[in-house]
């Protein structure tokens, strides 16, 4: 049995997961646990502590899911204050190899460890296990990836597609796009001002300064809350999930127009990923705000968008699409990867 080290670091929270290991198969987790990441300078002191924590032997190897980019196993975290570098890691913690990785590519590993239970089906499709798997996730951003069979293992691939054009299709996403770039003043929109955390917000505001509907007062607040705390590092309220969660009881008209036109363009762009891959072997629909709003995402408007597309919609309509449920998939994907160095 080899002991390894996975790890989830972001900004906010870091996850580190001790597993067994053997043969390149993952056989059982033996401790876990998580940290405020701005109450430590650098991941090593995590590191050590949760090592001593763990009471058991220093583990051979390890890998860590980063939420920044990852150039020559380096990277710096896109909200933290932090520079990691996987050399310097080895040395200080006595470990290697050590492997950083994105923390979607993260994410496109770990779908390969799910379970039935960790998934929901939108449509079964005709499932090839030698074609491309694609992943799409919604949450602070908008990820995009894929992975690609190369003998008996898959290979990950990340991908910057969030950044790609939001393209408008109807009457009401022209407005919205018109919106944003008077808003913000820019020359251009990216389907992740649309389709992500940030873009439910945005949605919310071009329906409510456009007076689709009667704006509620609790949710007025928190969105005023929010609008006052721009520029924060930190902020006291989340109004993207109090938006959402409205809509999904039903007890807010506004929030529900919202979720409606911000379902329809996460169905619309998963479609456009997957014109683009095949994803015969699957796209799954990853990132935090899925499964949050699952009954949004069921009702039909999320797949009636993603096959939408015109005399393609034959090759759609056979892609298996699934929702995935488990929140710590980037932290299995981290431990599949180390298994593998």
């Amino acid at each position: 049995m080899t002991l390894i080290l996975a790890g989830d670091i972001g900004g906010t929270k870091t996850i580190l997961r001790l597993m067994e290991e053997s043969e390149g198969q993952l056989v059982r987790t033996i401790y876990e646990e998580r940290y405020p990441s701005r109450d430590y300078p650098d991941l090593v002191p995590i590191v050590q502590k949760f090592l001593t924590a763990s009471n058991t032997h220093k583990p051979q190897k390890a890998c860590f899911a980063i939420a920044g980019p990852v150039v020559n196993n380096t990277a710096k975290l896109t909200n933290l204050a932090w520079f990691l570098d996987a050399e310097r890691l080895q040395k200080q913690l006595d470990i290697a190899p050590i492997s950083l990785i994105n923390d979607f590519a993260a994410v496109a590993y770990g779908i390969l460890g799910l379970k039935t239970e960790d998934l929901h089906t939108l449509q079964s499709g005709k499932s090839n296990p030698d074609a491309p798997i694609a992943v799409i996730g919604a949450g602070t951003g908008l990820g995009q990836g894929f992975l690609i069979k190369q003998g008996n293992y898959y290979q990950a691939f990340p991908s910057e597609g969030g950044h790609t054009d939001f393209a408008p299709r109807t009457e009401l996403e022209f407005q919205l796009l018109k919106y944003l770039l008077d808003k913000h003043d820019i020359q251009r929109v990216s389907v992740e001002r649309v389709v992500s955390g940030l873009g439910i917000v945005s949605i919310y505001e071009f329906m409510r300064d456009r007076k689709i509907t009667e704006e509620s007062p609790d949710i007025a607040a928190i969105v005023r809350t929010w609008e006052q705390e721009a520029g924060k590092q930190e902020k006291s309220v989340d109004p993207g999930a109090a938006i959402g969660t409205a809509a999904v009881q039903g007890s807010d008209r506004l929030c529900e127009e919202t979720m409606q036109l911000f379902v329809e363009a996460y169905g619309a762009e998963a479609g456009n990923l997957a014109l683009k891959l095949l994803p015969y072997g699957g796209l799954y629909v990853a990132g935090g705000i899925a499964p949050k709003i699952l009954p949004l995402i069921t009702k039909g408007d999320f797949l009636l968008n993603f096959t939408y597309k015109g005399r393609m919609r034959p090759l759609l309509e056979e892609i298996p699409v699934y929702v995935v449920l488990n929140q710590q998939v980037g932290l299995i994907g981290a431990a599949i990867y180390a298994a593998r160095l």
